[in-house]
């Protein structure tokens, strides 16, 4: 549409551009952007994200300067690898359109990928790894907080409202001493005053003039991460890591994260928790103690009580000592009055076993006792020789018996039925020796065979012919032009061209080369 054409019919003299509706204009600008930017690539930060029932996407790219609106649909949303979260830095591949029910542009988003993160967060991950990997993190080595320390070292910028918390914190809940180590928390200075300070902590002599901090607090209220970057530093990392003094970071608010987190032995979410990690209440620890004061005099009250009470009555269970050595005493008296009577009568009863033992051995009796013994040997002996009779004609009956087994005719009878068996046996491996003989002829006839058949004495047999020159097999032309003699060889022998055939009965069989057949 020309906006300097001659005036159209409906236009009042003296008015050079015509009249548009709202709609017709807006149709126009939308034809000219798309028109002009069909296809772009935008690199920017996702700012508002919206996903309303629809499934569509609505958000807002932005760099640090300008704002344009996107439009994802929904079939291309389901498309997507990647969905688009505020924060996210990405580059948007679609068209510029316009939006004529707001009167805006935007851009009609086909493709979204994430662009990388940016290069402050890049630094970051890349020693959030290194000091990872060197085993800064990992829990083992961090120490336990002191329960209730003498000194507490803060680590802070002295004139901002964190100190003043950490203080106000700490006399409401349990005063103790607290050095502060003056320090820049924000720009360049801020890395290398926080990791001296930590160092300068650490450095000083536990006992001395200005006493050693039994725990440490580095403190910071919240930002951005740029101004958080200080607490993002190598240097201060490490300083952390090796302070010896156990060390709580209270840098930023309780969702900012920084380097020293990692490494110190405790991370609060705000300056105020750091105080409160630092000391208890004291009027709770004094009123735990005046409580356990009170339960544990009373357990020693309770326990010697009853420990009284059980003596008490284990000492009326108690008989009186004379009445324990009643009966002992009364055992004793009576056993001296038996002693003597009882010693009498035993000497008396060992006599008599004495005198009856002596009696038995007098001469008279041991004769009477050798003669019933050689009466009794006679009568034994009398018994002996027919036992012994006995016994000789058993055996020699067993004997006998045996001996029968190895008479003559019956060895030969063995003998005879053995030959026989073994001539059997010897009849038919005879047989299965002929057997297999034959079997073994008949397989080396028929390798015989396939050998004449595979070897090229066959195809002579066809009417072909080897020819030789020099002793080696001649295969072309060339060769057989420059062989000084030239030999051919038949299926009935060999002669040399323009002498006579060489006739051998047992040619020996050198297979020819390939090609060497006439």
């Amino acid at each position: 549409m020309d906006m300097f054409d001659d005036t159209p019919e409906g236009v009042e003299p003296g008015q050079n551009s015509p009249e548009f509706s709202v709609t017709e204009l807006s149709g126009a600008i939308k034809r000219v952007i798309e028109g002009e930017f069909s296809h772009v690539r935008i690199k920017g930060e996702v700012g508002r994200v919206s996903r309303p029932r629809s499934g569509h996407i609505y958000l807002d790219l932005k760099d640090d300067k300008s704002v344009i609106s996107g439009v994802i649909w929904k079939g291309v949303s389901s498309r997507l690898e990647t969905q688009p979260e505020e924060g996210m830095e990405v580059i948007a591949t679609g068209r510029i359109t316009t939006f004529g029910g707001q009167s805006k542009y935007q851009i009609v988003i086909e493709d979204i990928k994430p662009a990388g993160m940016g290069a402050l967060m890049a630094l970051l991950e890349k020693r959030k790894k290194l000091l990872a990997a060197e085993g800064l993190f990992d829990p083992a080595r961090k120490r336990p907080l002191p329960y209730l320390p003498e000194v507490i070292g803060v680590v802070t910028s002295p004139s901002g409202a964190v100190i003043r918390d950490i203080l106000h914190r700490l006399r409401d809940r349990f005063p103790r001493k607290v050095l502060i180590w003056p320090v820049a928390v924000q720009g360049a200075k801020c890395a290398p005053e926080v990791a001296r300070a930590i160092d300068g902590f650490n450095a000083m002599t536990p006992g001395g003039a200005m006493p050693r901090p039994d725990l440490l607090i580095v403190a910071r209220g919240g930002g951005s991460v740029e101004d958080l970057w200080g607490f993002n530093e190598e240097v201060v990392a490490r300083a952390a890591a090796a302070s010896a003094i156990p060390l709580i970071s209270a840098v930023g608010h309780e969702t900012d994260t920084t380097l020293i987190d990692f490494v110190s032995d405790m991370r609060a979410p705000t300056p105020t928790a750091a105080a409160e990690l630092a000391v208890p209440v004291r009027h709770e620890l004094a009123a735990w103690l005046e409580g356990q004061s009170a339960r544990m005099g009373q357990l020693v009250s309770n326990g010697l009580s009853a420990r009284g009470q059980r003596l008490r009555d284990m000492a009326r269970a108690l008989p009186r000592a004379d009445t324990l050595l009643d009966g002992p005493r009364q055992r004793l008296d009576r056993a001296g009055e038996q002693l003597g009577p009882a010693l009498i009568a035993g000497v008396q009863r060992r006599r008599v076993r004495l005198a009856d033992a002596s009696g038995s051995l007098r001469p008279a009796t041991l004769r009477q006792r050798i003669a019933n013994d050689r009466r009794r040997l006679d009568a034994l002996s009398v018994r002996l020789a027919p036992a012994l009779a006995r016994g000789v004609a058993a055996k020699r009956d067993r004997y006998e018996s045996r001996a029968q087994g190895f008479r003559p005719s019956a060895l030969a009878r063995e003998r005879s039925a053995k030959v026989e068996a073994f001539g059997k046996l010897s009849v038919r491996l005879s047989d299965a020796g002929a057997r297999q003989t034959r079997g073994w002829r008949e397989r080396l006839a028929g390798l015989e065979r396939l050998r004449e058949t595979m070897s090229y004495k066959a195809t002579l047999a066809r009417g072909y012919a080897v020819v030789r020159g020099d002793g080696a097999v001649v295969t072309d032309t060339n060769s057989a032009k420059q062989a000084a003699a030239l030999e051919i060889e038949f299926a009935d022998g060999r002669m040399s061209v323009g002498g006579k055939a060489v006739t051998r009965k047992k040619p020996v069989e050198t297979p020819p080369e390939q090609g060497s057949l006439l």
